[in-house]
């Protein structure tokens, strides 16, 4: 019994249509993702925005750190 395939169609034929939705919906978010790229590259570029992202990854970086060693 499949969680993802309901009784009575055909396995193959639904299979092939769950991945073609999962295909589509991954080229649709690379899209997206690309879009934004092209919008803030001008942005990304520029020292201050990449001091600002240093800033919050290391921040981020930092939490999880913290976390690991707290052992929560």
């Amino acid at each position: 019994m499949s969680h993802f395939i309901p009784p009575g169609t055909g396995h193959f034929s639904m299979g092939l249509l769950l991945t073609t939705v999962h295909i589509l919906i991954g080229l649709l978010w690379s899209a997206v993702l690309i879009g934004f790229a092209r919008v803030l590259h001008g942005w990304l570029r520029k020292p201050r925005a990449r001091r600002l992202l240093d800033r919050i990854t290391g921040t981020v970086i930092g939490i999880f750190g913290i976390r690991l060693a707290l052992g929560d």
